[in-house]
């Protein structure tokens, strides 16, 4: 997401790079193409004329601080300014309530409401400890009943078993009573949408609203950033028909052009409080503005990194890969446990956008599906593998690596290849924990830029020699044995 804002906000900064201060001249064109690129990004314009103002005042309002160089206290202020206007910090919902507390998701058709009722029941379930029932109340998609159940079943949350012909506004009654039965803290209630906004869906819920108005209800508005500005107008509409509570975005790992996220907060002045970024049901973050602007500014946000990695990495096995580390064994089995946490980290893009200075890099590399693609071949030919040859590749012969191939549908090379790559990787990871001893240097780190680790070959291509040009550099970029180019 806002991979195109990032590109546009890196070529406004170049004009102001090696300048020794900060003033109006060198300033005027980095503004303007910052302007440009919110408004390409479709970002409201009187919040784009609001950011701007904002932005030079500071800039030529600042004195530049002794050590810092003049372009980072520009960024610096560029993020600040991006914070402010998404909201400044995380706003989540109040879960301090007595039970029951419902929450309606609303939102237009195709906006991922249902999608985000599960990921939310599962969010509030596994981390914040809340009973769910999750209850659909769409009367006019029949189909959405059985997409919220199927949802429910698959992460193991009570669905209420909602009469369709009732009205939606009865159907949360009875919901609520079903709730206190069963001892839930939290329902949330999947409402109907339409294709467009219109009166006899506002009307509906406004009695839904009603109908839970002593229990002080959460009013979630689903929107779909791939809609860019309309999702503000659909925001507004809502809350000014309604009244809505929070805002969700959905769809951000699209190629979206991100204007929604840095509009609707300054327009509507409605909290947005998380993310929907994917299809499974961990696709689900907290909206944090200062990290979002980071991203976008290509600062990274390994907060986010380390909270993902924090739930999904097995600390006893990673305890135990670290002990054989240090006994300088690194096997094939671990480097497919590797695999698999990454994996569950998610995609090598959204990884790599997380680490400061990467996004430029990935700019320049383009798609790493491929690198992704060639990861996926190289886990089944180790599920190929026997328990005894993943803890000691050495005992591979002819026999062997043939077996391996005819179970894995790939050929005898392409084993051959990836034992030869993994023997780099295995003195490269020996290497790295000799210099973590005092050891030294890191023999095989021209093993890793030449692809001994997934992905990483692609990077080889890049290492930019004095005089190169960008076309020269792409040239040694070369085919691997699988078509990706990497191994």
């Amino acid at each position: 997401m806002f991979d195109t804002l990032s590109g546009k906000f890196a070529e406004a900064f170049k004009n102001i790079q090696g300048k020794g201060k900060i003033s109006e001249d060198n300033i005027e064109n980095a503004v303007k193409e910052v302007r440009t690129a919110l408004l390409e990004a479709d970002v409201n314009f009187k919040v784009v004329k609001e950011f701007i103002e904002n932005v030079k005042a500071k800039a030529l309002g600042e004195k530049v601080i002794r050590g810092v160089n003049p372009s980072e206290q520009f960024v610096k202020i560029i993020h600040d300014e991006l914070a402010k206007i998404m909201g400044e910090a995380n706003e989540e919902i109040d879960l301090n309530r007595p039970p029951v507390h419902p929450i309606l998701i609303v939102g237009l058709n195709g906006a991922g409401k249902t999608t985000f009722s599960g990921k939310l029941a599962l969010y509030l379930r596994s981390k914040k400890k809340k009973q769910i029932l999750l209850v659909p109340a769409d009367t006019f998609r029949p189909a959405a009943k059985d997409q919220l159940q199927t949802l429910a079943k698959n992460i193991s949350i009570d669905c209420f078993d909602s009469d369709l012909t009732m009205h939606p506004k009865d159907i949360a009654a009875a919901a609520m009573v079903e709730a206190k039965k069963l001892g839930k803290d939290i329902i949330i209630i999947d409402t109907a949408g339409r294709l467009h906004v219109d009166e006899e869906l506002m009307g509906q819920l406004r009695d839904v609203k009603r109908s839970l108005e002593k229990y002080n209800p959460e009013i979630l508005l689903v929107a779909d950033a791939m809609i860019g500005q309309e999702s503000v107008n659909v925001a507004k509409s809502f809350n000014e028909s309604v009244g809505i509570t929070g805002v969700i975005l959905s769809k951000m790992d699209s190629d979206t052009r991100g204007g929604a996220a840095l509009s609707i907060r300054q327009v509507t002045g409605v909290p947005i409080r998380y993310v929907s970024a994917g299809e499974t049901m961990k696709d689900f973050e907290l909206f944090h503005p200062d990290r979002l602007a980071g991203r976008i500014l290509d600062m990274g946000d390994v907060v986010s990194l380390v909270e993902k990695a924090e739930d999904v990495i097995d600390k006893e096995e990673a305890e135990r890969m670290m002990k054989n580390l240090e006994k300088n064994r690194f096997t094939v089995d671990d480097f497919m446990k590797q695999m698999n946490m990454m994996s569950k980290l998610g995609s090598m893009e959204s990884i790599m956008k997380m680490i400061p200075g990467m996004g430029g890099l990935l700019r320049n590399i383009g798609d790493l599906s491929p690198a992704e693609n060639e990861m996926k071949k190289m886990k089944i030919i180790i599920s190929s593998m026997t328990k005894e040859e993943k803890n000691n590749y050495k005992v591979m012969g002819p026999s062997r690596i043939e077996r391996v191939a005819k179970g894995s549908g790939s050929t005898v090379q392409n084993v051959k290849d990836f034992l030869s790559k993994f023997a780099q990787m295995e003195k490269m990871v020996g290497g790295m924990m000799g210099m973590l001893k005092g050891g030294g240097g890191m023999p095989g780190m021209d093993a890793l830029m030449g692809g001994g680790m997934p992905g990483m070959g692609q990077l080889k291509g890049f290492r930019q020699q004095p005089g190169q040009s960008g076309k020269e550099k792409k040239k040694g970029k070369k085919k691997g044995p699988w078509g990706g180019g990497y191994f």
